[in-house]
Formats: C-alpha cells, sequence, structure tokens
C-alpha cells in the first residue's frame, strides 16, 4: 500500500491558474485539455454565437460573458502524469473563492498579458502564494499579438512581485512576426506552424539548433543578430536556474508564448510537469494547539472541503463539495469523520470532473481533488479522515464591502427563494447577516458587487425566482472581538451577526469605522479571520 501511494503521488500535479481578467487562464487550461487527448478541438474561450463555450466554463453566466467567475476542478492525463488543474476565477469580486481554491494547490501557474504586464489581480494573487509559499511558474500570454518588450515584462515581473525571475525560453519575434522560442536549455530554436484555424488543433513544431543555417534564415538577418544579442545579455545579467529555488519560491521560471495560436504551449507544458512538485506533506493544528505535518503516505486518509458549488448538475439540483486529498488512499465507499461535527458519513459516490461532467471515481490519492453530493454534511474547512486528532489549517474569510437587501417579485416563489439562498451562501460567496439583537429581514454581504449580480442571475437561472436587489449605503465591515454590551456604535452603523453568531460592524466609510475603533479601545476590529 505504501508503495503504491508514494508511486501514485509521484506521478501527480496539482496546480491552479491565476490572473488578472481576460490574460487568457482559461484559453491556457482549455489547451491543456487539447494537448492532452481529453478534448478533440479547442473552442473560443468567450463562447459567442456560434462558437464553442471553453471547456473548464460551465456555468451559463460563464460561457455568456466570457469570465471565469466560479473555479473548476479538473483531472486528466498528460505524458504519463496525472494533471490536477484548479481554474480560479479571474475577476477580484471572487478573490476569496480564489484565495480558498489556493489552498488546494501545491503550484501555480500565473498567466500575464505580454502587452499589459502585471496587473492589480495579479499582484494581489501572487502576493497570496507568497504567503502560502507557493511555487509560480510565469506564462507570458499573448506574444502573437502587439506586445511590450520581452526584457521589460521580465523586470517588471522582478520589480512589482519582488521575486527573481529566470527565462526558460526566449521569443523569436513578437506580434505577427512571432515565430517560436529558443529553448535555453537546449540552445535549440522551436518554430511554430499554423495548423488550424483559431488553434483549434495543435501547432506543428519543428526544432533547430540556434547555430545552424537553418534558423538563421528563418528568422532573418536582422532578427537573428538582435535575438544573439538579447540571450548574450541574459546570460550575462541572470544567475543559472536552480529547480529547489523555484520550490521554495525565490525564483519563477518564465515562458513565452501564445495560448490562442498554441505556438509554446506544447513546451511549457512539457517544462511544468518536470519542475512543478508532487503532493507534499501539510500542517495541521493538534487539538493542543501544536502543529503536526500530514505526511502524504503514511498518514491514512485525510481531506479538506475547499470548496461548495450548487447546481453543477441542473438535472439533479444538488450541491457538490469539493475535497482536497491530502493523504492516504481514498477508496469508494470510505467512512471518513467530520471532525467539525464529530460526525462519520461514507462517502458513496465520489465524481471526478470535467467541465461540469461528472465521472464516478473508485480510487484517488493525495493531490486529488474529488467532489462529492453534499446533503447539509460539509460546510467550507471541512477537516475529513479516518484517524482525527487534527485539523488542517483554517481557510480565510474575507471582509464584506457590499450590502445589499434582496425580495423575491413573486411572494409565491418564496421557497424556491431561500432554497437558492441557502444554497448560494453554503458556497461561501455571499454571506447572509442576520440583526444582531432582533428579528429582521436579513442583509447580504459580498467582497464585490459582481457576486450580488451572479446570485441574482443564478436565483432566476437555476431556481426560476426574479429578484429585487436594495444596495445598502455600507462601504466596509469588521467583527467585532470583545463584550458586545458595553460596544459603542456610531449613528450611521449597524451592528449584524454572522451564521456563527459572530457580531460584525457595518460602516458606511471609513471614517466611520474608525470612529467607532476610537470609542471602543477594549475591542478588537478584525478584517479577515482564519
Amino acid at each position: 500500500m505504501i508503495e503504491e501511494i508514494q508511486e501514485a503521488i509521484e506521478k501527480r500535479r496539482t496546480f491552479a491558474i491565476i490572473s488578472h481578467p481576460d490574460a487568457g487562464k482559461t484559453t491556457l487550461t482549455e489547451k491543456l485539455l487539447l494537448y492532452s487527448g481529453k478534448i478533440q478541438a479547442a473552442g473560443m474561450v468567450k463562447g459567442r454565437k456560434g462558437r464553442k463555450a471553453a471547456a473548464s466554463d460551465w456555468m451559463a453566466m460563464e460561457q455568456e460573458r466570457g469570465i471565469s467567475i466560479t473555479s473548476s476542478a479538473m483531472q486528466f492525463s498528460y505524458k504519463d502524469v496525472i494533471v490536477n488543474v484548479l481554474d480560479t476565477p479571474g475577476h477580484e469580486d471572487f478573490s476569496e473563492d480564489t484565495y480558498r481554491t489556493l489552498t488546494a494547490a501545491d503550484c501555480a501557474i500565473m498567466v500575464i498579458d505580454a502587452s499589459k504586464g502585471v496587473e492589480k489581480q495579479t499582484r494581489k494573487l501572487f502576493e497570496v502564494c507568497r504567503i502560502r509559499k507557493i511555487p509560480v511558474l510565469t506564462f507570458i500570454n499573448k506574444m502573437d499579438m502587439p506586445s511590450r518588450e520581452p526584457l521589460d515584462l521580465m523586470n517588471e515581473v522582478e520589480n512589482v512581485l519582488q521575486i527573481h525571475s529566470f527565462a526558460m525560453n526566449w521569443p523569436i519575434g513578437t506580434g505577427r512576426d512571432f515565430k517560436g522560442v529558443v529553448d535555453r536549455m537546449t540552445g535549440e530554436c522551436i518554430f511554430f506552424t499554423k495548423l488550424s484555424h483559431g488553434g483549434a488543433q495543435k501547432a506543428g513544431m519543428q526544432r533547430v539548433p540556434l547555430a545552424s543555417d537553418e534558423a538563421k534564415q528563418t528568422i532573418g538577418e536582422t532578427g537573428y543578430k538582435q535575438l544573439v544579442e538579447e540571450l548574450e545579455l541574459l546570460e550575462m545579467a541572470g544567475n543559472p536556474f536552480k529547480k529547489e529555488e523555484f520550490l521554495s519560491g525565490d525564483v519563477t521560471p518564465v515562458f513565452f508564448a501564445s495560448a490562442l495560436t498554441n505556438f509554446g504551449v506544447e513546451p511549457f507544458f512539457d517544462a511544468f510537469i518536470h519542475l512543478a512538485p508532487s503532493p507534499h506533506a501539510r500542517l495541521a493544528d493538534k487539538p493542543d494547539g501544536t502543529e503536526v505535518a500530514i505526511d502524504p503516505v503514511t498518514t491514512p486518509f485525510s481531506g479538506y472541503v475547499f470548496k461548495l458549488q450548487a447546481n453543477m448538475d441542473r438535472r439533479h439540483r444538488d450541491s457538490m463539495a469539493f475535497i482536497r486529498i491530502c493523504s492516504g488512499k481514498f477508496e469508494r465507499d470510505l467512512v471518513v469523520k467530520n471532525h467539525r461535527l464529530n460526525r462519520e458519513m461514507r462517502l458513496s459516490r465520489p465524481h471526478g470532473m470535467v467541465a461540469g461532467e461528472r465521472t464516478t471515481l473508485d480510487v484517488a490519492y493525495p493531490g486529488d481533488v474529488i467532489g462529492v453530493i453534499n446533503s447539509g454534511f460539509f460546510s467550507i474547512g471541512d477537516t475529513l479522515s479516518i484517524t482525527g486528532g487534527f485539523n488542517f489549517k483554517p481557510l480565510p474569510q474575507f471582509q464584506p464591502e457590499v450590502f445589499a437587501k434582496l425580495h423575491t417579485k413573486d411572494v409565491g416563489k418564496r421557497k424556491s427563494f431561500d432554497k437558492g439562498i441557502v444554497q448560494l451562501v453554503e458556497e461561501g460567496a455571499i454571506q447572509m447577516l442576520r440583526p444582531f439583537e432582533y428579528e429582521g429581514d436579513p442583509t447580504f454581504a459580498a467582497v464585490g458587487r459582481l457576486q450580488f449580480e451572479v446570485m441574482q442571475y443564478r436565483l432566476k437561472d437555476e431556481y426560476g425566482v426574479e429578484t429585487v436587489l436594495t444596495p445598502l449605503p455600507y462601504q466596509c465591515s469588521a467583527w467585532i472581538l470583545g463584550d458586545i454590551k458595553t460596544y459603542v456604535k456610531s449613528v450611521s452603523s449597524i451592528i449584524v451577526q454572522d451564521k456563527l453568531g459572530r457580531p460584525m460592524g457595518l460602516f458606511q466609510d471609513q471614517w466611520d469605522k474608525q470612529y467607532c475603533i476610537r470609542h471602543n479601545p477594549k475591542h478588537q476590529f478584525v478584517d479577515l479571520l482564519a
């Protein structure tokens, strides 16, 4: 059994793809499916009329708008390696969902638009990776479009993100002249040719030595001279690449490519499976407050719930719990203990996921993500195991920044409205806050406004309920720790409670919040619960 688990772990790569919106991460995810043979033709990401929607975007709203607002978990094989890819939301309003998903990843691919460089959301997500010591590979995308100078992009990655970078390859031309890349590890030019329209099929690929006459003729005299000068500059300015520095988060290997045309995609994937780490030990807290490392091989089954998603199967209207397996071998019908509830449950119908399509799993190993039907047994952050005696580190909960009341237009749909709200709140993107000291309608809270729009869309699309949203004037919040009976609130703020009954202050602006902080020196105001 030990040897079986060890062998399975060594074959696995579990990673998340992070980026600013529209940098091309969903396209890259789909091209991984194409190159693995999971799909036969890649569709356009935006899913416009007459075109296929991206394989990882299953929700109707995502397919209409061409944005990822949920996290998809997919597993497939790529050249003898088992890949678990977590396609995270790009939109900043869903950063909390992305943060939780990153906790389930052993590595991250950071996608950067070659014309825009390091953007706001990229910086935020990279900082999350830094905090959790997640190694990051950088994929500079859209080299087939007008772009910034490659050296400028490398410098920006280093200066803005405060990490060393190492160019694993170097572009041969940019924009319409983007012909391929130089593999700096082998000294070869890799030239690409289009074999289909819009990158629907794999690109043709030819390797020739950089010093060969064929390379010089293909690139042209002027372009070849410039390319050699840039490569010499990289050699003089940079240090040799060391894998251990990448795994420790001190350096990010950089690749130049175009996910849309597939130029540079296959060499990137080939390098990724050799560089990315296999699942490793994870820290957990014991009841006595000490830490313990959960070894993925020797510890019997354990895992934790990092995501809940309702209505992935429109026929059954159920809720799916996504579980990252951290240790041991999982087998169908395994009886596990939910540490929070101190109850046992049989996991009889575990699922694998690709673009909303379920496949029943019989076995799974550390690094894998399984989906199980949630009948109220699971909450985000739950630790599951056979042995018990520990809890994986808690997932963070962010302070909400936008607030509203929500009502159904048709009172006859109240039952459907309540069911939809319960399931959507369980997913964690929307919080439902109750008045603290009296009965009344709940306040709905979110990190960003798009979450409200998605909530209304899904209530209508998945539950048949049209709603009216009334924004509230509060702009910030904080959990309040201390004796609430002695708390002094401002005239314009209110006190509510979250689903666990913890008091939270809602404030009209930062001045209002600071006023309450000054007048309550014995209370703590917490913006992030972990």
